[in-house]
């Protein structure tokens, strides 16, 4: 087994260092001001990418952070485990139950706050030069999917750490906001997972069972494989892998889980994601569809479950987070007159649709109002739509600039706002009582 030369070693732990450092650094300094943590490890990458370092010192940052030998390979490989590990712990947190008082409202706003958008993004795909935002590998299928998810997706873990600073995770309008999150969720990972299985030079082969069934990218073949086989992979698990998953931990022969359950459930994570990618799936999805599996076997989250958690937290998703910034780059090419149009566009778009959902489901103007806003977060899925479109070659620099801006604006906003509601007015709604009408604010009626 070779081991690194001393200088690309050295290049390496500084460039950890730093990332870490400024990670932590900017997401505690976000934190103090009640603002997500995710969103300032994104800006402590900033700092140390071109748009800050490389601008004030290009030769500092060139050196830090060398494009050749080991170091950007291993970075690589820590910020790809950052996303896998993001995913998976965002599948294990889809314990969400839907309260019968909830429900209708939950429903409504899923279904306009998605759907809404969703087809706007569609519509909206086809009135843009499409071709100045595609990256090497875009065409016109996963630009579309990619577009509209952006104009969809709300953040489960921004939005979450948001309402735990408040102090308002426990009433009714977080359990709606967090309902529709993971019911969105889930069905817009899906989306993205078959839009960047369809990404790709057209013609060229594929890998796993797409290329041994002789499937080539861009055929109407591999639309079709991709959507039936991500399904297929999410219902199977869904069904098959909490039993399964079980029966595998209670093997006398499992002498992981009996020597450590942390390596039984990264050990699981791991095989389920290459099981995705051999299936042609994304490692993404295979490891958000392990923390879903994870997940329906923990009433609430194992000893196992919060040490993988509380370790991803420290090392690996702020170098994940930390790298989306070194990877923005404001000072060349950035397009401010599209960003601004884009950004209201999806935040006028978004908000208006959850805003009617909620109406319709009987919620009040400033209930309604305050789930239009928060549902506007983005965060940590908006980022992670980016990047993954990005890293698939499905859009350009410039427009994975644009998303990630759009994400952590949003995300800025929700907290903002929610910050300054009192708690009790956060979700108010009429309902009838014994002849009369009252309001219900959060779980009192008055």
């Amino acid at each position: 087994m070779s081991t690194l030369p001393t200088a690309d070693l050295a290049h390496t732990l500084i460039a950890l260092a730093a990332i870490l450092l400024c990670a932590h650094g900017m997401g505690s300094l976000f934190v103090r001001f009640r603002q997500p943590r995710a969103i300032g490890e994104v800006l402590g990458g900033l700092l140390l990418g071109a748009t800050v370092l490389g601008w004030l010192s290009q030769s500092t940052q060139a050196w830090i952070f060398p494009t050749s030998g080991s170091t950007p390979v291993i970075l690589g490989a820590v910020y790809q485990l950052g996303l896998l590990l993001l995913l998976f712990i965002a599948g294990s947190e889809l314990r969400t139950v839907f309260p019968r008082g909830e429900r209708r409202t939950v429903a409504a706003v899923f279904v306009a706050g998605t759907t809404i958008p969703f087809v706007a993004g569609l519509a909206i795909s086809q009135m843009i030069d499409q071709r100045s935002l595609w990256g090497p590998n875009g065409n016109t299928t996963s630009f579309v999917l990619v577009f509209a998810i952006a104009l969809a997706i709300t953040s489960i873990p921004v939005i979450s750490r948001i309402m735990h600073d408040l102090g308002i995770l426990d009433t009714p309008f977080a359990r709606v906001v967090l309902g529709v999150a993971v019911l969105e969720d889930l069905a817009l990972y899906v989306v993205l997972a078959t839009a960047i299985g369809f990404a790709g030079t057209t013609g060229s082969a594929l890998f796993g069972l797409p290329s041994a069934l002789g499937i080539t990218t861009g055929s109407h073949a591999d639309l079709a494989y991709h959507v039936t086989a991500t399904l297929a992979f999410l219902a199977a698990f869904l069904v098959a892998g909490p039993p399964a998953y079980r029966w595998i931990g209670n093997l006398e022969l499992n002498v992981i889980q009996r020597a450590t359950p942390i390596a039984h459930q990264l050990t699981f994570m791991l095989l389920t994601t290459a099981a995705a990618l051999m299936l042609g799936l994304e490692a993404f999805f295979g490891a958000f569809v392990a923390g879903i599996v994870v997940a329906a076997t923990e009433p609430k989250p194992s000893q196992a479950t919060l040490a993988i958690r509380s370790f991803s937290l420290a090392f690996f998703i702020p170098v994940y987070f930390a790298g989306i910034g070194l990877g923005l780059d404001l000072v060349h090419g950035f397009d401010v007159v599209f960003f601004v149009g884009f950004v209201l566009a999806a935040c006028l778009i978004k908000a208006t649709s959850v805003y009617l959902g909620a109406r319709v489901a009987g919620e009040d103007s400033f209930s309604s109002l305050n789930l239009a806003i928060a549902m506007n977060a983005r965060g940590g899925p908006g980022i992670v739509v980016a990047s993954t479109a990005f890293s698939a070659g499905i859009i350009n620099q410039d427009f994975f600039a644009v998303l990630v801006l759009l994400a952590i604006l949003t995300s800025l906003a929700a907290g903002t706002w929610l910050e300054r509601v009192p708690r009790h007015r956060l979700l108010t709604r009429p309902v009838t009582v014994a002849g009369r009408a009252v309001v219900v604010e959060g779980d009192t009626v008055t």
